[in-house]
């Protein structure tokens, strides 16, 4: 039998809408063949040096922290956009979204581009996952489009609290009447700090769901502005003078106090090795506006270097993946889809994915890189990765780095080595021009003139 209750052949039939061949995958078969549920948490603008096991020493994470302390830990993990709303639709798709036009963020409720959203045509991984017998839901933070079609619910996912732009007041949930907090298709008044809200839904959804594999997608506001906490949580930084300061270390505080709820009901209900974590941030932290850091990187959200594209990555899954350990090879948000989809047996025909399955990588089975080479584009702003070395083209020019050397980006190397950046700058274009023109622009990093269109 396994661990819900079924046998294999009810198991087979259960899940075998979904998966990609009759073989179920050696991790199931670890599991006791139950397809592992599945947890993906994002913060929002959380900077790279904002965590403990991230080097923060002024505000407590510890129930962040012990993701990365029960499982493994990327110190070169990288989201494919600087700014939300694309690298949401990467990170739900698998797939680089400047392929399908989803290059920037649509502006507030009642300003976006009346067809601003995913594409119809792309494929979530929540659909992915409930075609393989899942429940899903989405606790938090849309930013993937407004109009009904675009919502979760029409999207593959069952269930739905939070909220469909890309920022939401934490304490009065009437103030956006273009942008109100959801319950499904139904406005709802929420009285909670939004945050603790948002803790107490996933652990209704967990302890629902609980006898049956699930995906949560839970996607966390915070710590992006505005900046707001009750005094519960800023009374834990008397000792920070700086009012901004403080405020932002309440709120990561209140996030980490959620995240550990989260995980509490996983361990109460004796899921932890049944259940497969991911946590990341969407982008770096915007630093002038809300005091987050990204130290020892250069640059804030909005931008290609490190500082607004590499994140705390972290995977936990008890008794399947090794616990404590950091790994410095590359991987993306992107990697998430067919590493949760090869976990699941889900069916992924002709998808298309820009991401891989990390399991090899985070079980020390593959010592290689996931990544020969990883590719930014964000309007006027690129980059490209490739092994330790990194060329950024903005509108002020190019740069070389060797992130190995320099992670902080300093020393542009780009008049010593101009091979190396014509090889690198050669491979960038190559990617470019097989990517669609963007959907819809704002009013910054506009990008004009692109003719070829595939995905």
């Amino acid at each position: 039998m396994t661990q819900n209750g079924m046998n294999r052949r009810e198991f087979l039939k259960y899940a075998g809408a979904g998966l990609a061949t009759l073989a179920i995958p050696a991790s199931l078969m670890a599991a006791g063949d139950r397809q592992p549920n599945i947890i993906l948490i994002v913060a929002d603008d959380l900077g790279y040096a904002e965590l403990g096991c991230q080097g923060s020493k002024d505000i407590p994470t510890p129930n962040t922290d012990s993701i990365a302390k029960n499982g493994v830990r990327f110190t070169s993990g990288y989201v494919s956009c600087p700014v939300c709303s694309p690298t949401r639709a990467g990170l739900i798709t698998g797939r680089y979204q400047q392929r399908f036009g989803h290059e920037f963020n649509p502006g507030p409720a009642g300003q976006a581009s009346e067809n601003f959203g995913l594409p119809l045509a792309e494929t979530t991984l929540a659909s992915r996952l409930k075609s393989a017998g899942y429940t899903t839901g989405i606790v938090g933070k849309w930013h993937l489009g407004y109009d009904e079609k675009y919502r979760p619910l029409d999207r593959g996912f069952d269930e739905f609290f939070g909220f469909l732009g890309g920022a939401h007041s934490y304490v009065d949930s009437a103030s956006e009447a273009l942008n109100p907090i959801m319950r499904g298709t139904q406005k709802v008044e929420e009285k909670e700090y939004l945050t603790d809200a948002l803790a107490r839904e996933a652990v209704a959804f967990i302890e629902r769901h609980r006898q049956r594999p699930f995906f949560l997608y839970l996607t966390f506001n915070a710590v992006h502005s505005p900046l707001q906490a009750p005094d519960k949580y800023l009374a834990r930084f008397s000792g920070i003078t700086d009012q901004k300061r403080r405020t932002f270390a309440a709120m990561l505080s209140a996030m980490d106090d959620a995240i550990g709820d989260v995980l509490a009901s996983v361990r109460k209900n004796d899921l932890e090795e049944d259940t497969l974590i991911f946590f990341i941030s969407d982008n770096g932290g915007p630093t002038p506006q809300t005091t987050s850091r990204n130290d020892p990187l250069r640059g804030y959200k909005g931008q290609v270097y490190e500082g607004g594209i590499r994140i705390p990555f972290m995977v936990q899954w008890k008794g399947h993946l090794p616990a404590g350990k950091v790994r410095d090879k590359p991987v993306i948000s992107l990697d998430i889809v067919p590493t949760a989809c090869a976990v699941a047996g889900a069916k992924t025909d002709n998808a298309r994915f820009d991401g891989v399955d990390l399991m090899p990588f985070l079980t020390g089975k593959s010592s290689r890189a996931p990544h020969d080479v990883l590719y930014w584009r964000f309007g006027d702003q690129y980059a490209i990765r490739d092994g330790d070395w990194k060329l950024v083209k903005t509108p002020n020019g190019t740069e070389l780095f060797d992130l190995k050397a320099d992670i902080g980006e300093q020393t542009d190397l780009a008049s010593k080595s101009p091979d190396r950046v014509k090889e690198l700058d050669a491979r960038l274009m190559k990617w470019d021009s097989k990517l669609a023109e963007p959907l819809w622009k704002t009013q910054r990093n506009r990008k004009a003139g692109r003719k070829k269109q595939v995905s």
